[in-house]
């Protein structure tokens, strides 16, 4: 006969089976069902083995100016959209990191809104900070993190479970008339290089120009002498021309000089939203025929209209301000009206604040809507010219997928709309790593330049 356990044991030990068995429970809780924005738990379990053996890429995060400082360290599961912690759980393979430089502008009712004499001089430094950001990562996290200067590169790194950095920069502005600076940056690690943000430079018309920088629409007629110069020159380098925020005629001025495929690295289709921003039928076209790839981004503004209440906040706004009603949603979602650029400093500060005020409480797009956008645009131009970005730290994110953790529900979102692994493939990077192979093949050697 067995003997029976004694009551001490069978203290400790229920107590502590139930414990194991509840830890069990959570962490089989913790796996599928934290983050889940809503789907079935079969397309979620479903959603995290394919993440588990994807190569998934994400062409557009800014990396924030106090990243790695304490309480924002790089390794920790802080409360930004990016961190190595969050790219982990999210199982995402690499992104691109991107140097950006533009000083505040507007920062209080009374600062300064257009470029002071120091202007050029804070965004060229704040790309030197962005650069030592993320050479300190790679630095003080090897196990963790690496370079990707290569397609290989990156390929081999994701065998290696390390994230993978590809460097990217946005915005010509801080590089004044220097052509030559896409050499030194080139040599540096960059891979891919955005003309334009908001407002015109010396090198590109953007999209959205600036009232208050005495921008106009297609000032420069799309890309200045300087910028078609630069279009050959990052073409030998190696570098991918990066077209999101280019005004129309900028980009067509690229498809005609460029002999390397396109990438627009952080955009939506204009069907989804009726703005400059976004990419029209015909622009999606011009990537499409130059091989290239539209990254359709999280970007909430981008994805779905302004709600009417929000409208009618904005509308109210304008009339304090004696500005006619909205005549788009252009001009809604900035500082876009051409009256501004005679405004007292005070008065500008004033009219941004509240605008931002409002635009932050209108709800986010949800990844039905990013989904739209990605069936739309693969209708248009096909699976193997649409990837995905999130624009995370500089606006980016959608309900469901507010940071790098959370990609598996964008994963869900596609398997629902029955996306086959194969494609879901194609648009979390492989259709991105194609053109990357193609741009680096085009490079040419600096002797025969």
């Amino acid at each position: 006969m067995t003997k029976p356990r004694s009551k001490k044991a069978l203290y400790i030990g229920l107590p502590l089976a139930l414990a194991i068995g509840a830890g069990a429970g959570f962490l089989v809780w913790d796996h599928w069902f934290k983050g889940n924005a809503g789907y079935p738990l079969a397309v979620i379990k479903q959603a995290n083995e394919m993440q588990d053996r994807l190569l998934s890429f994400d062409s557009h995060i800014t990396v924030p100016i106090d990243f790695g400082t304490a309480g924002n360290e790089a390794d920790k599961d802080g409360s930004g959209q990016f961190d190595l912690a969050k790219a982990a759980r999210g199982r995402l393979s690499g992104a691109a990191l991107t140097i950006f430089g533009w000083p505040e502008i507007w920062n209080g009712p009374n600062a300064p809104h257009k470029p002071t004499d120091g202007f050029v001089e804070a965004a060229r430094n704040e790309q030197e900070v962005r650069y030592k950001i993320i050479s300190g990562m790679v630095r003080d996290y090897p196990n963790q993190v690496a370079i990707a200067y290569t397609p290989d590169d990156f390929r081999r790194l994701h065998g290696e479970g390390k994230f993978a950095i590809f460097i990217s920069m946005l915005n010509a502005y801080p590089l004044g008339n220097d052509l030559n600076l896409l050499d030194l940056w080139a040599a540096r690690g960059m891979r891919m290089f955005g003309f334009s943000y908001v407002g015109n430079n010396a090198w590109s018309d953007s999209s959205r120009p600036l009232p208050f920088f005495n921008d106009s629409t297609d000032a420069l007629d799309g890309l200045s002498d300087i910028g078609k110069q630069a279009v050959h020159r990052l073409n030998d380098l190696g570098v991918i021309i990066d077209v999101s925020q280019m005004s129309t005629k900028a980009l067509e001025q690229v498809a005609q000089l460029s002999r390397t495929p396109m990438v627009a690295s952080h955009s939506a289709p204009r069907a989804s939203v009726d703005i400059p921003r976004n990419l029209s039928d015909k622009e999606l076209q011009l990537i499409k025929q130059s091989g290239g790839v539209v990254q359709i981004v999280g970007f909430s503004a981008y994805l779905r209209p302004l709600s009417q209440p929000t409208q009618d906040k904005l509308n109210a706004l304008r009339a304090r301000f004696d500005l006619p009603p909205l005549p788009n949603l252009a001009v809604a979602l900035m500082p876009g009206d051409a009256i501004i650029a005679a405004w007292p400093e005070h008065k500008f500060g004033e009219y941004a604040s509240a605008l931002y005020g409002i635009l932050d409480e209108e709800p986010k797009a949800t990844l039905k809507d990013l989904g739209d956008a990605i069936d739309y645009t693969v209708r248009k131009i096909g699976i193997d010219h649409v990837g995905l970005a999130s624009d995370f730290n500089d606006g980016g994110g959608v309900q469901g997928w507010n940071n790098v953790g959370e990609i598996r529900n964008v994963t869900a979102e596609l398997i629902q709309r029955g996306y086959s692994e194969a494609d879901i493939a194609k648009l979390w990077g492989g259709n991105f790593l194609r053109v990357w192979d193609q741009v680096q093949k085009a490079a040419k050697p600096l002797a025969n330049r």
